[in-house]
This record gives C-alpha cells, structure tokens and sequence, in this order.
C-alpha cells in the first residue's frame, strides 16, 4: 500500500460498504487498498485468488477486506458476490465495476469470434451484470455510488482493438443510461476511462505483441505510463460523497492521450 495518502481529513467513505472487482492486482487493488485507508469497508472480488493478496495487505495496514471468489461473465458469481457483502457487512453502498480483459491486437477482419466474445463477455456484459445486482440493492434503499472501467479506448477509436473498444465504448452507454435511470433514486453513476498504465494487464499486452509502450507514451502530452493508484485516486473520488454532485461523467485519466 504505497499510495500517498491525503491526510486526515474526512474522506465521507469511513464505514461505507464498497465492492471492487479485479481486486488482486493492478487499479483494482490499488483500489481496493485506497478506499479501505479511507475508512471502507472492502469487499475485493478476482476470479483467481490474487484478491487474498489484497485483502492480507488491507488487513495488516490496519483495514477491514474480505476476499470472494468470482467471474463476473457468470451471473450466478456475480449475484453470490452481491449477496456475500451484504451477508458480511449488512449493505452495498459502492460499487468499483473494474474486472476486464485485453484480447489479442488484431486488424478487424483477422479477429476471431472466440475473442470478440470472450473481450465482451467479461468487459461488457461482466459489468452490465455487476451493475444489475449492485443496483437490486442499492435502488430500493435511496442511496449509491457505482464506478465503471471504461477505457481511453472507449472514448476514441484505438486500431487493432476493435473488441475491446467495442466492449469498453459499451460501458460507457452502460454508465450514461443507468446514471439517466437512477439518479432520481440517489445513486450516482460514473466511469474511468484510464490511459496505459502500469499493470499486469499492459505487461501481458507487451510481452504478447512485442509492444514498445515506451514509445507510444512518450508522444503523450505527459509523457509516460500512469501508475495504478494515479487511476485509483480518480476512481475513489467520483465514488466518494465529495463528487456528489457528479453522475453520468465518464473521466479520463491518461495523461492527456485523448486530448492529442
């Protein structure tokens, strides 16, 4: 948990319930280990069981976390996470939709039907379904704040990832539609849209199509990669009560990629 830190001001997240999937690494977990310094309660879902990883760390800095086990494709996961944080802390009140996949680069033509459903499966539907158990929740009791990963792929189009920034353009319709539905029922809805960024996610992406990411960064107005707890201060802001006013808004945060 090496993040800076804020001081000690009330962050407005001390004691809320908040659930983050792909907790076990990259933005998730700097996430998931963000919200619970600022007094959350974690619920840190992975598919695999990186997310105990995530929840030893939370737990040794002092925070509460508990791990589940899931694949947000699957609906009957996705319900038995929903119901297990409302069974371990009595509530939902945050939601960080953020599990996601990146599919083979490839020229539209060349993609393969197993790889743009597998990229929607998990990137898009993965998120309609959190986003349908998390909002059974929170709707009926008049108050929430989801948060969705998009991607600077869903903001402008990106070659070579025609289904991954179908899936991702996907969220964001996903994010505006629900914000539209359910403001009036005080739950806020947003989305980040991150840059490249240092994870397990791009690293894979490299090794795997001999990417120079270096390169590409450095044509960026900043000039590099951004650091996952730079993605998850932005995610724990628009969760929080400080952007309370803010609903439908999809930020990017990618060192200002998309304004090139």
């Amino acid at each position: 948990m090496t993040a800076p830190t804020t001081g000690a001001e009330p962050s407005g997240l001390e004691g809320l319930v908040v659930l983050v999937t792909g907790a076990g690494s990259g933005i998730g977990r700097a996430a998931a280990e963000l919200f619970a310094r600022r007094g959350a309660h974690v619920v840190a879902a992975d598919r695999d069981t990186s997310g105990i990883d995530t929840v030893d760390a939370v737990r040794e800095a002092g925070g509460r976390a508990t791990f589940v086990r899931a694949d947000v494709s699957r609906e009957a996961d996705v319900e038995r996470l929903v119901a297990k944080a409302v069974q371990t802390y009595g509530t939902l009140d945050v939601a960080f939709n953020n599990a996601g996949i990146a599919p083979p680069v490839t020229a539209t033509e060349r993609l393969e039907l197993k790889d743009w459903g597998r990229a929607l499966t998990v990137n898009l539907r993965g998120v309609w379904l959190c986003m349908k158990h998390e909002l059974a929740v929170m709707v009926p009791r008049g108050r929430g704040s989801i948060v969705n990963t998009s991607s600077v792929a869903g903001l402008v189009g990106n070659p070579g990832s025609a289904a991954y920034s179908a899936a991702k353009h996907g969220v964001v319709g996903l994010t505006r539609s629900a914000a539209a539905e359910h403001g009036r029922h005080g739950v806020r809805v947003n989305a980040v849209a991150p840059g490249l960024t240092r994870t397990g996610m791009l690293r894979h992406l490299i090794e795997r199509e001999h990417l120079d990411v270096d390169s590409v960064a450095a044509g960026t107005p900043l000039g590099r990669v951004g650091e996952p707890h730079e993605i998850a201060e932005a995610v724990v802001w628009l969760a929080s009560p400080r952007a309370g006013f803010v609903t439908g808004h999809v930020l990017s945060v990618d060192g200002g990629e998309t304004c090139t």
